[in-house]
């Protein structure tokens, strides 16, 4: 606990790993996948597959990553479906993160904090991707909204895709990586947190197939671990990068579990086994 009345978001989220398997599942309703369950490529398949996924994720999954696009791709109709996944999933105590990446400046990126983090938000999720690629100090209005709703952020770092060592790993005028440079800024925010004994709500995102991995020993937050199963990391890419840190460290998995879709059952059975996949050793 950090001291206060409401635990940091990281302390449940180590509180929820410690009881479901440290393990985040994508909801990632991309048209194939709609097409592969035998629904319809619209609103409709989406607010079935979500219902799927509420019914199959929530009691079993420490964490439940809708991503924002394949929602926002039906206009208001899909923002409609979002609103009632993070609703149901939430009302079943289970945290959810909005992928939503969002990053800007000024009065816009309270917008966006207030969006997904406000209590009073119909979009209020448990944390929320935020990209710091207009400067780190452009997310204070969320890290202050996170730390004020006891939420949490987890902020873009060494990212699994190819285009982004072109950026993530190039130098500072310092000599510290970009990506060290958002982790160590992270660390900043969760310092109080830490002290007081417990983890900070700031995370951060770190592809598992990384080469040149920021260090995380001082992060003392979350950290998502994207880019395993389909594209192409492992139980050992994810204990590599995170030992010392695995009570936060989350797998994220996506098509590894819902492929064994439509079947509810068969949901939760894939859920269960990558979790015991990429538990790792206690820290």
């Amino acid at each position: 606990m950090n001291g206060t009345v409401t635990p940091s978001f990281g302390d449940r989220l180590a509180a929820a790993g410690a009881d479901r398997g440290r393990l985040c599942v994508g909801i990632d309703p991309h048209p194939g996948l709609l097409r592969d369950w035998g629904l319809t490529v619209d609103a409709r398949g989406l607010a079935d597959f979500s219902r799927i996924c509420v019914e199959a994720f929530a009691d079993s999954a420490a964490l439940v990553k809708p991503q924002v696009a394949f929602f926002e791709r039906y206009g208001s109709a899909g923002y409609a479906v979002l609103e009632e996944t993070i609703r149901a999933l939430r009302d079943a105590g289970c945290l959810v993160l909005a992928d939503a990446k969002r990053g800007d400046i000024g009065s816009t990126m309270a917008a966006y904090a207030d969006a997904w983090l406000d209590d009073e938000s119909p979009l209020a999720v448990d944390a929320v991707t935020v990209s710091p690629y207009l400067g780190f100090g452009s997310l204070d209005p969320a890290v202050s909204l996170a730390l004020e709703k006891g939420r949490g952020v987890f902020v873009l770092a060494a990212t699994s895709n190819p285009e982004g060592p072109e950026v993530q790993r190039a130098d500072r005028a310092d000599g510290v990586s970009v990506a060290q440079y958002v982790v160590d800024s992270c660390a900043d925010r969760n310092r109080p947190f830490v002290e007081a004994g417990g983890y900070g709500p700031c995370g951060v995102v770190v592809g598992a197939t990384v080469t040149a991995a920021p260090l995380l020993d001082r992060l003392g937050g979350p950290v998502l671990l994207p880019g395993v199963g389909a594209q192409g990391a492992g139980p050992d890419d994810v204990a590599l990068l995170t030992r010392g840190v695995e009570p936060l460290a989350f797998a994220n998995v996506s098509r590894g579990v819902l492929r064994s879709g439509p079947n509810v059952h068969d949901l939760r059975k894939a859920c269960a086994q990558q979790a015991r996949i990429f538990a790792g050793p206690a820290a």
